[in-house]
């Protein structure tokens, strides 16, 4: 239906349920940045994703927010196949694969969820966490009837470090374009903020987050400053941001090993210089989609635009605006990083300019409109209910999965520390608390900073893992530590 400011008849049927979807926390490569060497080697807190469901009694939708990076549309395919649902109905921003239900024995009527898109920051799983715990006293992350969804929304330019980049070395500013230093490069070239360490960082933008809640396109490739990096986090070798020309070294080598791009596909993406074309390679997979599924489910007086990909701030503002155009009455907001990922979105304004933004808008410097186009005309056709005089258009591919293959290595055979064993505590907790791996050898380090919310009484720390076995076939055994009991208390003198 059309959005409505007008209370409905009958009151619509909400669902909310909650599932740690933790998975490996050691030895996998993360793909933030793209770079092989950043490996995981543990988690902040637990990764959590968030189902809200809602049903106006003649249909009804889903959206899933989780604490991962990206979704693949096969990810989005499987679970409305798994729901039994169409997938029209089904929006995953950072979604999650587990079934999951919540039975609640309570027995009242209040608050059971909150859902929330916040453009331009970071670390939006402890702001749900931080939520969360507000809500749920007394309960442990992860459980509790209130659930906090908090979803990207239009990210794709924004930075969680607010006081800017420095040249670590000098003090000095970086240089604003190119996001480099006058001695070190890029490296030297670091952001910061607003905490003093990245642990205070996450905090402060997550509490923040929790208290402000209450032209024709291309085909895919992926310009030169895509390896550059971002000021956040540069790349390796020589390439640098704002970079319209190439380099013939990197040029020579892209064509001996994959080919070069077709001039066609060349001249769609200028001023890009082409490093990848991405839409021109196909082995043994497509490396970049050519079906992207665009979407909008509305409940109420509240438009949800579901786009795949990291929209900028100003592209954000400009799909909002045009979907705005025929629900004039209605809230918009963009969840971001839904049912595919595409890489970023820019404006045709801010692709000239070849950031690294720009450089990974991968369907060229039209990309923006056309999509402006097509969320314009699904949100008509949403708002004169001619839905289904839409034309159908093609379904994404569906891989077999004897297609897909695994880049990472085996990891090496786990060693416990000298005299000791997996699940050995190697140092006990205090007896009281009050309220305020190396040398190739594996250790697990478990801290709790203890909240201010956190109830007197008897605690014990337990840690659950597995360890892989210097055998043939790699045997991973699971093993268990437990802590001594200690006392969490408001003051020493009473216990």
């Amino acid at each position: 239906p059309s959005p409505s400011v007008n209370p409905p008849e009958n009151p619509y049927l909400i669902g909310v349920g909650r599932a740690d979807c933790t998975g490996p926390v050691a030895d996998l490569p993360m793909t933030g940045y793209a770079n092989t060497e950043q490996t995981v080697r543990g988690i902040h807190t637990r990764l959590f994703s968030r189902a809200f469901i809602v049903d106006d009694g003649s249909k009804r939708v889903v959206f899933i927010t989780a604490d991962i990076g990206m979704v693949s549309q096969r990810l989005r395919l499987e679970v409305a196949h798994t729901l039994f649902w169409v997938s029209s109905s089904v929006v995953m921003g950072k979604v999650y694969i587990k079934h999951f239900s919540y039975n609640s024995t309570w027995g009242f009527i209040g608050y059971v969820s909150a859902l929330s898109w916040f453009a331009v920051s970071d670390n939006l799983g402890y702001a749900s966490y931080a939520f969360e715990q507000e809500k749920n006293i007394g309960f442990l992350p992860g459980e509790g009837p209130f659930v906090a969804g908090f979803s990207s929304s239009n990210l794709g330019d924004s930075s969680p470090n607010i006081r800017g980049p420095v040249c670590v070395n000098t003090g000095e500013k970086c240089d604003y374009l190119n996001s480099s230093c006058p001695i070190g490069g890029k490296k030297a070239c670091i952001a910061f903020g607003p905490g003093e360490d990245v642990f205070e960082s996450t905090r402060i933008i997550g509490k923040n987050m929790s208290k402000k809640a209450k032209g024709r396109t291309c085909k895919p490739a992926l310009g030169h400053s895509f390896a550059a990096g971002t000021t956040d986090g540069g790349g390796e070798f020589n390439f640098i941001q704002g970079d319209t020309d190439g380099d013939p070294f990197w040029d020579g080598i892209r064509d001996a090993v994959l080919g070069p791009p077709s001039n066609e596909t060349t001249a769609c993406h200028q001023p890009k210089p082409i490093l990848f074309s991405t839409g021109e390679m196909d082995s043994p997979l497509p490396w970049h989609p050519a079906t992207v599924d665009v979407q909008i489910i509305t409940i109420g007086s509240l438009a949800i635009v579901a786009v795949p990909g990291e929209f900028t701030t100003m592209s954000g503002r400009r799909i909002r605006e045009a979907v705005k155009e025929s629900f004039a009455n209605a809230v918009v907001v963009v969840a971001g990083l839904c049912n595919i990922y595409t890489h970023y979105i820019t404006t045709y304004e801010e692709y000239q300019i070849q950031r690294y933004e720009g450089a990974s808008t991968i369907y060229g410097p039209h990309t923006l409109s056309a999509y402006i186009q097509r969320y314009r005309g699904l949100a008509r056709a949403i708002a004169h209910e001619t839905i289904g005089e839409l034309p159908k258009g093609p379904e994404p591919p569906f891989f077999d999965e004897d297609k897909f293959f695994n880049q990472v290595k085996d990891p090496v055979a786990d060693v416990a520390s000298a005299d000791t064993t997996f699940g050995d505590v190697l140092q006990q907790v205090n007896p009281v608390y009050k309220v305020v791996g190396l040398a190739g050898r594996c250790q697990s380090k478990v801290e709790w900073h203890i909240p201010l919310t956190a109830q007197t009484g008897t605690y014990w720390i337990q840690h659950f893992g597995h360890y892989n076995q210097f055998t043939d076939n790699n045997t991973i055994t699971p093993y268990v530590g437990t802590s001594d009991a200690f006392k969490v208390t408001r003051s020493f003198y009473y216990y």
